[in-house]
């Protein structure tokens, strides 16, 4: 099926595929259209029946085919293209005008030239993603109309970011000659089944003619979610917030976590968790909260360390800071030399997060035999550095990128676990499956002889049939 979509500048035409094709959502880069293509007209010779924007020569903007255009709310002219700058409002701007001549308006010719059941749908995104091209789109119908629908749209892009798109509530209203005059058009209408239009009244009829035409404006503003956040330590209960800092072992220290919501909307279920590294623990009942309009702190449970603390929820320039107590271990958990000790807090939101981290220094002095015998990993330094539990990383082949810590990190048993019916009936099936594979794979009993004969083995001594046999054999005991 094609379909002709006339282009605002060029001719574009659109091909319906099957519905067993894959549908691929293309960009809308120079394919942003008007549509459907219909008998065009000019303001001498106007139409003898009711249609909507379809004058090419309108003195005050052209080709009405082009009727829906957008700027940046209060500057500069309304233009078919733009890039969206987060924070920023905009305007959208859609002219109607019944091209039926205003001859056609009365009695004598049965009023046959008003248009009936006129209404305005608009669309616009929600979300418009960095470096994508979407776009707002208008129609407009009648019930008495020829098309019944005409559309437009306009094109909006995000450089630089992604934005959400949110209407400003109360802001759609009309320009017109008539009573409707700077009337409101209600947003669940508008956005969903259509606003009724008019003249006179919010009617739907819209007589023929340009004295009769209007235009609509709605504005939407461009919002962005983001925010920061920063971690920060002290010597406990000195209040001197610094990135890195110099400690004594089994001292205790407080960190400090900053949030701050510097977008355009609203922030929820703001989480913050610690990570604590080796060689210190939390103080538990130190964690507390405050906010700038609620100085007083308030306790929180210790789950800072754990899953994290949901915080609430953060308007434009919210913001909270949390406080927690750790203590660093004795000296002899450390290691000879400085250790260094990285704290990491996380902040996610419902809209991404984000990460900071602040240092405690701890020097331990060893003598030389000291530094020579002791594990050398941080939390560990009690431990010899031959002992198996000196180990950063997990020893088991394939499993090198765990912790030596992890419990994932353990040997895989050398039997398989007891299974019981339902297992043993889907193993069953797995093994079925894989005997057909290997049965398909060499074809035959005399390929696999060949393949076999190179390496020295008959075909029951192969490997991967062995391993089958074995398998079969646990399964048929249970």
């Amino acid at each position: 099926m094609l379909k002709q979509i006339k282009n605002k500048n060029s001719i574009r035409i659109g091909v319906a595929l099957s519905a067993t094709l894959a549908v691929l959502a293309l960009p809308l880069v120079n394919t942003f259209a008007y549509g459907p293509e219909r008998a065009t007209f000019t303001g001498e010779k106007p139409a003898d029946y009711v249609t909507f924007n379809s004058i090419t020569n309108n003195p005050h903007m052209g080709d009405e085919r082009n009727f829906v255009r957008i700027r940046e709310a209060g500057n500069g002219n309304y233009v078919d293209s733009i890039n969206i700058v987060p924070g920023k409002e905009y305007e959208v701007w859609t002219h109607y005008h019944n091209n039926a001549a205003s001859t056609l308006n009365d009695r004598e010719h049965n009023f046959r030239g008003i248009a009936l059941d006129t209404k305005l749908r608009a669309n616009l995104p929600h979300v418009v993603k960095k470096g994508q091209t979407l776009r707002v789109l208008s129609e407009i119908s009648a019930s008495n109309s020829k098309p019944l629908k005409v559309w437009d749209e306009a094109a909006i892009s995000s450089p630089s970011r992604d934005v959400a798109l949110r209407y400003i509530q109360g802001s759609a209203h009309i320009i017109s000659n008539g009573k409707i005059n700077g009337m409101g058009l209600p947003a669940d209408k508008l956005f969903g089944e259509g606003a009724n239009l008019g003249y006179d009244a919010l009617n739907g009829a819209v007589p023929g003619c340009t004295e009769f035409s209007g235009t609509v404006i709605y504005k939407f503003k461009a919002d962005y979610a983001d925010f920061e956040m920063s971690k920060t330590v002290s010597l406990h209960g000195k209040n001197q917030w610094v990135k890195n800092q110099t400690a004594q072992a089994g001292e205790k220290i407080d960190f400090k976590i900053t949030y701050k919501n510097i977008g355009t909307m609203t922030q929820n279920n703001v989480n913050i968790k610690d990570l604590l590294p080796k060689g210190m623990t939390l103080v538990k009942g130190t964690t507390r909260i405050s906010h700038p309009s609620q100085p007083s702190e308030k306790t929180l449970s210790d789950n800072v360390v754990g899953a994290g603390i949901n915080i609430g929820n953060y308007s434009i320039d919210g913001s909270a800071t949390l406080i927690f107590t750790a203590q660093i271990d004795p000296v002899d958990k450390l290691v000879c030399g400085n250790n260094t000790l990285t704290n990491t807090a996380q902040v996610k939101t419902e809209n991404g997060g984000k990460s900071d981290t602040a240092t405690v220094t701890v020097r331990r002095d060893c003598t030389p035999g000291q530094a020579k015998d002791q594990c050398k990993i941080a939390g560990k330094g009690d431990l010899k550095a031959n002992d198996p539990k000196c180990s950063e990383q997990c020893k088991i082949k394939g499993f090198e990128h765990l912790k030596a810590d992890d419990k994932n990190c353990a040997e895989i048993p050398s039997e398989l676990p007891k299974t019981g019916p339902a297992e043993a009936a889907m193993m069953f099936i797995s093994i079925t499956v894989i005997t057909g594979a290997i049965a398909y794979w060499f074809r035959s009993h005399e390929e696999m002889k060949k393949i076999t004969a190179d390496v020295g083995l008959e075909v029951e001594d192969h490997p991967v049939v062995k391993k089958v046999k074995a398998i079969k054999a646990k399964i048929q005991k249970k």
